[in-house]
């Protein structure tokens, strides 16, 4: 028996050191420095993982702007240098950007692949994506948001008492509730059988929600979600929900989701409904924390909230609207809402502090890549990713960059700042919380103002205060690295009541 255990002892050694020879990679001539770890397949994933910004800033530091990193069996080309950005971009026809996001999209939430090439789409999904969420389509969203948030907030509201009472609450659950229900309405409509069938499903939803969005980080990197069973079960839910005999009871559902409905020509009713809860996903994952991260930063600033407050009332006299309790609710269009530079640079700085995205490509084939730090050969299948968050915490483009400050995107006349270097050369990019070029959110115009308009609602009806005022900021939680902003690791309570108007 010893003997039988020795042997398969020996073998799995050998099996190992055949692997440290032959399987990992040898950098070849013009290629990027090398990281290939020391654990087989895995590489550098455990060091990435435990806190990407400073694996990212070591190996800049060991190996200079560009160098490749094996993660999860993947060769991964990092680029650190923001003013090698613009090049990425112009070697287009040699990266692919729909391989990852596609392929991704269909593992995680459990549907056919609906990359064009495959042939189940009636047309590019992306161009569907920027037809129903941009320009026209954009101000009806705008203009129902609006509406369902404000339907959200103003419930609570039971005129037993004419004196508001103090509501303490967790600031990110708060604006985890508001968001959620409030996005869930605009994107899917209304029940038609009446709010009480409405709140239970929403509540219902918002549990599935977190227990799904809890484990998508590990589904992303590749476990298959049967390992979780109570994710499973909440993904499968969440699905039902939006399957077409279950949106055909519901009344003012978006353009985007009747779209989507549509083009998914080939796809049976539960994998349509899968593609609905991949955009639920993407509509809320990074909104309810970018809104807390905006909401909170704000507060705990007397300045930043002086500002805002200031703004906000000179919109609304100027859109000649007055806040009421029992008459009709705020509306603001868009041009109202692009007004607001206070409010955007309050956004953006807050987005600057806690996004941590990572931004992929895939290379087509063998090909150089010609950027500001000289030129890299880069073989087929290999990935080209940037990391913004270098830039966005770099003291050279921002200085103090740990610091909050809510005029960083407000020039000398208080309007947007647009100008910002690096060794003394502008930037074309120098803020990248929503991606870059194809891969950018095509949702990005319609997040700010999901956000923009929760802060001017909060300003209008609320009395707001931090339960601490000395609070410190809470770390960001860098499991979800990579996939959008981080959320706070802990909640911060705070106070609101309704003003009296």
């Amino acid at each position: 028996m010893m003997t039988v255990s020795l042997i398969w002892g020996i073998v799995v050694a050998v099996c190992c050191c055949l692997w440290l020879i032959l399987g990992m990679r040898r950098r070849q001539m013009g290629e990027p420095p090398l990281e290939n770890g020391l654990i087989p397949y895995l590489g550098c994933t455990l060091q990435f993982g435990a806190n990407p910004l400073e694996f990212l800033r070591a190996s800049q530091k060991k190996h200079g702007p560009v160098f490749t990193c094996r993660l999860m069996g993947n060769y991964v080309h990092f680029l650190t240098n923001p003013l090698s950005y613009q090049k990425v971009l112009c070697h287009g026809k040699y990266l692919d950007w729909k391989k990852f996001h596609f392929t991704t999209s269909a593992k995680v939430f459990g549907h056919r692949s609906i990359d064009p090439s495959d042939g189940n789409t009636t047309e590019n999904i992306n161009k569907t994506f920027i037809k129903t969420l941009q320009g026209d389509a954009l101000n009806s969203l705008t203009e129902t948001m609006m509406e369902n948030l404000q339907l959200v907030m103003r419930r609570p509201l039971v005129a037993k008492s004419n004196t508001p009472a103090w509501v303490t609450e967790g600031m990110y659950s708060f604006c985890y509730r508001v968001m959620f229900e409030a996005g869930y309405l605009t994107l899917f409509g209304k029940d038609l059988t009446g709010q009480d069938a409405q709140k239970a499903l929403i509540l219902n939803n918002l549990d599935h929600f977190k227990q799904f969005d809890k484990i998508f980080p590990a589904l992303v990197a590749g476990l298959p979600i049967h390992v979780f069973k109570t994710a499973h079960h909440a993904r499968e839910k969440l699905a039902e929900g939006l399957r077409h005999e279950n949106l055909g009871k519901r009344d003012h559902i978006s353009e985007l989701v009747r779209f989507l409905n549509d083009m998914l020509y080939t796809l049976d009713d539960m994998e349509k409904a899968k593609t609905h809860l991949a955009v639920l996903w993407a509509s809320q994952a990074n909104t309810i924390p970018a809104t807390f991260w905006s909401l909170f930063q704000m507060i705990r600033s007397p300045e930043a909230l002086k500002a805002a407050t200031e703004e906000v009332k000179k919109t609304l006299e100027s859109a000649g609207q007055k806040i009421s309790f029992e008459g009709s609710p705020i509306c603001l269009n868009q041009r109202q809402l692009n007004e607001t530079p206070v409010l955007d640079s309050i956004i953006k700085e807050s987005l600057r502090l806690s996004s941590a995205s990572l931004n992929i490509r895939t290379a087509k084939e063998d090909f150089t890549l010609h950027l500001q730090d000289g030129s890299y050969n880069i073989r087929k299948d290999d990935i080209i990713a940037l990391y913004p968050q270098l830039m966005h915490l770099d003291p050279e483009i921002y200085p103090d960059p740990l610091t909050f400050k809510y005029d960083r995107y407000l020039d000398e006349n208080g309007k947007t700042k647009t100008t910002f270097y690096s060794n003394g050369i502008k930037l074309k990019y120098y803020y990248m919380p929503f991606g870059s070029g194809a891969t950018i959110c095509p949702g990005r115009l319609f997040a700010v103002q999901e956000i923009k308009q929760f802060l001017i609602l909060m300003l209008s009806y609320f009395e707001l205060e931090l339960v601490d005022s000395h609070v410190k900021c809470p770390p960001l939680d860098q499991s979800r690295a990579g996939l959008g902003v981080l959320p706070p690791l802990n909640d911060i309570e705070f106070k609101y009541k309704f003003k009296h108007l």
